[in-house]
């Protein structure tokens, strides 16, 4: 798989979303363990998870710090820790019932990195993003703790995520090189993120699409909402699914989507649309911008 660059590093052109990864009956471990094999193989090496990633309503406030607890047992079993950049997130929290809620206070995010530390079992966390702005704590005072953060020598890398321009442009200005990626919606179906996108490239900055297969799960919606992507699915005699992931990645050089996958079969069917080149014909007509072809 061929590479893009975030922060000082290579990684593979597609990531691996971990938000769905969990040991439920219907995801045994052994099938989580052959994914991440399946992953490695086909050249994937950016996996993402977050400290409010967890099972769901059983779970309720228990469910803080499940997945990453997983993800790095699982790393450890199959002996690939230095194969792999391991990103986290912090400032969601898991509420009873399985809610979510948000907390940028400053203590919270600065426990939080230390608590990602001691789950994922690591000194160093190589990319901790903050996950979502938070309506009651201003995005200066958010900037100022990240910056706090990043100069702490506790993560490597900084990113943001569901981050607008404006926040986007005023993290950069204090945070600097220290601030390498944007984590937002991006897909078919959620397309509003192309600001972002152009922000990104002109800062030097990874966009990794969360999401990015959104719109394309089920037959019916793909054929009535996005025929073009069918159709082309139909011609390459691919999925929709690598088609769609070709398409985000030629909007930009910078972005590196992060579908997720709980089978060794999805994921290698995502790792392959890192060599699909889409032409300017299929692009346009994937972009619904019929001026460009």
């Amino acid at each position: 798989m061929h590479t893009r660059t975030l922060g000082k590093h290579q990684v593979g052109a597609i990531g691996l979303g971990l938000m769905t990864f969990d040991q439920s009956g219907t995801q045994p471990r052994e099938q989580l363990l052959d994914t991440v094999r399946a992953a490695l193989d086909a050249g994937i090496t950016l996996l993402d998870t977050a400290d409010a990633y967890g099972p769901g309503d059983e779970r309720g406030v228990d469910a803080q710090g499940e997945n990453e607890r997983l993800i790095a047992s699982l790393l450890d079993e199959l002996g690939v820790r230095d194969r792999v950049l391991l990103a986290t997130k912090g400032g969601h929290v898991r509420t009873e019932g399985g809610g979510w809620a948000l907390d940028s206070r400053p203590e919270h995010l600065r426990s939080a990195v230390d608590a990602s530390l001691a789950r994922l079992g690591v000194e160093q966390i190589e990319l901790w993003q903050h996950h979502r702005p938070d309506p009651e704590v201003p995005y200066d005072e958010v900037i100022g703790t990240l910056h706090e953060i990043a100069g702490s020598g506790k993560v490597a890398m900084i990113g943001l995520s569901n981050a607008d321009p404006d926040q986007i442009r005023a993290a950069h200005a204090v945070l600097g090189a220290s601030l390498v990626s944007v984590q937002n919606q991006f897909s078919p179906r959620f397309r509003s993120s192309r600001p972002e996108i152009d922000v990104c490239e002109e800062l030097g900055l990874a966009f990794l699409p969360w999401s990015p297969l959104g719109g394309l799960g089920d037959a019916k919606e793909l054929a009535d909402q996005h025929p073009a992507f069918a159709q082309v699915a139909q011609d390459r005699q691919v999925s929709a699914q690598q088609v769609a992931l070709a398409w985000e990645l030629a909007q930009s050089p910078c972005v590196i989507p992060i579908p997720g996958a709980k089978r060794p079969t999805s994921v290698r069917d995502s790792a392959q649309a890192a060599d699909l080149v889409l032409s300017d014909e299929e692009l346009a007509s994937l972009s619904g911008d019929a001026s460009a072809s």
